[in-house]
């Protein structure tokens, strides 16, 4: 399966063999993140269902042209009824799906008026139904965890609706998450991708400073020393902004969140040496900005001074 919220207009299809017509397009570059979340697990659930634009058209009878511009994000932002037909005949769990189109309506700047409107003869799909057990409790399991990182980039109110997004996708992706090598790297990508979708960037680059403040390190300071603090930190965020994704997260839970290698490995979904690797590339790479040698300080005063836990890991 694709990561959700991929880049805009990379190919999100797998070639389906023997399947007739004209292939369908890449979802298009001015498709916003929130249509994205739900717009990516749809096609994917086409493009491995065999069926073609002009079969699926007839079945929810919506025309194929329409179809294919629903599929690709194009045009007017559709209507939920279009939407339930495509989930009805797809096999996907309407209330999640209701939920991402409904919050992508809002991005889309519709009223709520309208949005009540387009679901108003649709009152069964739009009900609250439960998750599948083991969604419901592997939520349950990593929950605050998810939310604890997405705090490091979002805002209180930005993290929950991250947070809520991320089980949502996994849900309509949950017999591929379920098929997938490691469901927690299934769900760990999901959530990465869903909640740097949210990020504000720079250059590419996610600017998380302002989020990152509110971590457990600055509440523990005497408020004489915040100044000080917040300067240095900026200067380690701007930095830990360059790392590759996989050396982000192990920094961003090792050091802002304070896991253990344990827990990070297990909400990773990769081994103890992958953690222990990505965490010592990470160091030395933000040593090398951050510490140069001609400007090198004590260990303990360095922003990158391993936790008591973890001293002795990085070489």
């Amino acid at each position: 399966m694709t990561t959700p919220l991929e880049p805009p207009d990379a190919p999100s299809e797998r070639p389906v063999s023997g399947r007739p017509g004209r292939k369908l397009g890449p979802i298009t570059s001015s498709v916003g993140s929130a249509h994205r979340a739900w717009l990516e697990p749809v096609r994917e659930r086409y493009l491995g269902s065999g069926l073609t634009l002009s079969e699926l058209s007839v079945r929810i009878m919506f025309a194929k042209s329409k179809l294919s511009e629903l599929l690709r994000g194009i045009g007017l932002y559709p209507r939920w009824e279009a939407v339930q037909g495509l989930a009805r005949e797809l096999g996907l769990p309407s209330w999640p799906l209701y939920r991402l189109w409904r919050q992508a309506a809002f991005e889309a700047h519709k009223s709520s008026a309208r949005v009540e409107r387009c679901s108003e003869n649709s009152t069964l799909s739009t009900a609250p139904t439960a998750p599948p057990l083991a969604h419901l409790a592997y939520r349950e399991l990593v929950g605050d965890d998810c939310t604890g990182y997405a705090q490091v980039f979002l805002s209180d109110d930005q993290s929950d609706y991250a947070v809520s997004d991320t089980f949502d996708i996994l849900w309509l992706c949950w017999n591929d998450a379920l098929a997938s090598p490691d469901l927690r790297r299934f769900a760990w990508e999901v959530l990465r991708a869903t909640v740097l979708a949210k990020t504000p960037h720079l250059d590419g680059r996610p600017q998380f400073g302002t989020a990152a403040f509110d971590t457990a390190i600055l509440q523990s300071l005497p408020a004489a020393d915040h100044m000080d603090q917040i300067a240095e930190s900026m200067e380690l965020f701007n930095a830990m902004s360059r790392l590759p994704d996989h050396q982000l997260d192990v920094m961003v839970l090792r050091r802002l969140r304070g896991h253990c290698e344990e827990q990070t490995s297990a909400l990773l979904g990769v081994s103890r040496a992958t953690v222990r690797s990505d965490e010592r590339h990470a160091v030395r790479f933000l040593e090398s900005i951050l510490c140069p040698p001609e400007t090198e300080q004590d260990d303990e005063q360095s922003p990158l001074y391993p936790p008591p836990e973890i001293e002795g890991n990085i070489e």
